[in-house]
């Protein structure tokens, strides 16, 4: 099926050098999405996410990131070897991304009207007045309401729930294959949380995006991913079809993040509200163990752990888990 990939990612190694060292962000991290899928990448803080689709879209900061290895393959073309000049004609038009905190990525001394139609003008050589009406039409569409009069304002006057609806209108502006969303809805009330939400995945069934949906709430990723991808210090540890992760979860730092969300009315023993943590504190990407990095932090550690990285073990169809505890259920199983 690799055949059949919109985009795939292959080893994708990037560092960033910097006085206190070279950051180890992503280490050799391979993935594929098909057309029209929503994938979910969650993990701490720290682990990759972010910087693996920064990568994809080419936006790592020369010097002092760089990618060192690794292809990304899209309609035939590997991004990493493309020119900045063919690389921004593919950036905002068949790929584009939404950033978590949209008043830092929108120009604040522009009307929002005038940022939509400059991504629509760019990539389809659109006249001013054409890329206005665009930008009217996107905003209706992302459900902004009075969007004739909308496009005349500036992003500090509105909400941060219709600036997010304003960086989705850019992002979809020209009908992208692949749409990156990095933690859309961090900045969000609950309530704002779930209308972007509903919005993405009405937008998702209408034009039949393919979604990355990056994010640490594993709500999200249940509501809205087909597929997950688990990263932990720069590494991919878990990856299986949405349900799967969630009924047979393999590796143990995902069962740490499936139980570390609040259960409403789990006690313990004193009376009050239980929230498990995953003890220990994610590894420094200047110094990573030298086995698996998860090992210091999990309770089923063995010398093998600390002295060898595991490779992802298939253990089921589309479920593939990076512990050598699966590792050695699958031996077992084959020697039976």
């Amino acid at each position: 099926m690799e055949n059949d990939y919109l985009l795939e990612v292959k080893r994708l190694t990037t560092r960033f050098h910097t006085q206190h060292g070279v950051a180890h962000a992503v280490n050799g991290v391979s993935f594929g999405m098909y057309p029209g899928e929503i994938l979910g990448v969650v993990g701490e803080s720290g682990c990759g996410k972010s910087v693996t689709a920064q990568s994809i879209m080419r936006l790592i900061p020369e010097p002092p990131g760089r990618i060192e290895k690794g292809e990304i393959l899209y309609g035939g073309k590997d991004l990493v070897s493309l020119s900045r000049h063919e690389m921004q004609a593919i950036r905002g038009d068949r790929i584009s991304m939404i950033f978590q905190e949209p008043m830092t990525s929108l120009n604040p001394v522009k009307t929002v009207g005038k940022q939509i139609g400059e991504v629509y003008a760019l990539h389809r050589g659109a006249s001013k007045k054409e890329s206005l009406e665009k930008a009217v039409e996107m905003l209706e569409k992302v459900q902004v309401p009075e969007a004739r009069r909308r496009v005349k304002e500036y992003p500090h006057q509105l909400s941060g729930g219709m600036r997010q609806r304003v960086m989705i209108a850019m992002a979809l502006a020209c009908d992208p294959e692949i749409l990156i969303a990095d933690e859309p809805t961090t900045a969000l009330d609950v309530t704002v949380q779930a209308q972007i939400m509903d919005l993405m995945l009405k937008l998702q069934d209408k034009q039949k995006t393919a979604i990355m949906m990056i994010t640490h709430d594993l709500g999200i990723i249940a509501e809205m991913a087909n597929r997950v991808i688990v990263m932990y210090a720069g590494r991919i540890v878990e990856t299986a079809p949405t349900r799967t992760l969630f009924h047979e979860t393999g590796h143990p730092y995902t069962r740490g993040l499936m139980d570390s969300v609040p259960v409403i009315g789990t006690k313990d023993t004193n009376g009050n509200s239980r929230l498990t943590e995953i003890t220990g504190m994610v590894p420094s990407l200047y110094d990573l163990p030298e086995g698996c990095s998860f090992a210091p932090r999990c309770p089923h550690q063995s010398e093998r752990c600390r002295t060898e990285m595991p490779p992802l073990f298939a253990v089921s169809p589309g479920h593939e888990v990076r512990c050598w505890l699966c590792g050695s259920a699958r031996e077992k199983g084959a020697a039976a």
